[in-house]
């Protein structure tokens, strides 16, 4: 049924699929690393800094003002650090679920496609298991399609729960920071 021709054009697809993953894949880790870069390089100033302000502290209440002063720039920069982290790899994840999902509807328009082929070359008095045939398949492509919105739905709420977490702890450190 399959020629050599549309093998070989299959592996080759498949080939290419697999390398622009793999590219995606190595895109997100330089993001992560360059994040992780700048991180260390702003919490190395940061740390400098604060060691020559801790030298020059004259009394005790000043020192607690300073540890003070620095819990709700932490939070945010914590904060800020987690997004970009979570940006990083929901991009990522994007990028590798929209390849995923356009090579499994190439897969079921091939499939349907054999399937109507043999049902066009299907001897007669098997219109029955033709139709069951058609019926699966339209099945598990129902299923498919439920539990891509339903990862969908997930992953939306994850997001949203994140951000509510993320912005929750910057204010109750704002807060925390007011009332001292």
């Amino acid at each position: 049924m399959l020629t050599a021709e549309q093998i070989m054009a299959s592996h080759k697809a498949n080939i290419e699929t697999l390398f622009g993953l793999t590219h995606k894949a190595f895109e997100g880790v330089e993001k992560l690393v360059e994040l992780n870069v700048q991180a260390t390089k702003a919490a190395l100033a940061e740390t400098a800094n604060h060691a020559q302000a801790v030298m020059g502290v004259k009394d005790a209440q000043e020192l607690l003002a300073l540890q003070a002063g620095m819990v709700q720039p932490l939070a945010e920069k914590t904060a800020a650090y987690s997004r970009h982290l979570y940006d990083i790899a929901s991009a990522a994840g994007a990028d590798i679920g929209k390849t995923f999902e356009s090579q499994t509807a190439e897969a079921q328009k091939k499939f349907v496609g054999l399937v109507d082929n043999a049902a066009k070359n299907a001897p007669a008095g098997s219109e029955t298991a033709v139709a069951v045939m058609k019926s699966a398949v339209a099945a598990a492509n129902n299923a498919f399609e439920s539990m891509q919105k339903a990862v969908k739905q997930a992953t939306d709420m994850a997001e949203a729960n994140f951000n509510t977490v993320a912005t929750t702890a910057v204010n109750a450190t704002k807060t925390a920071a007011k009332k001292r």
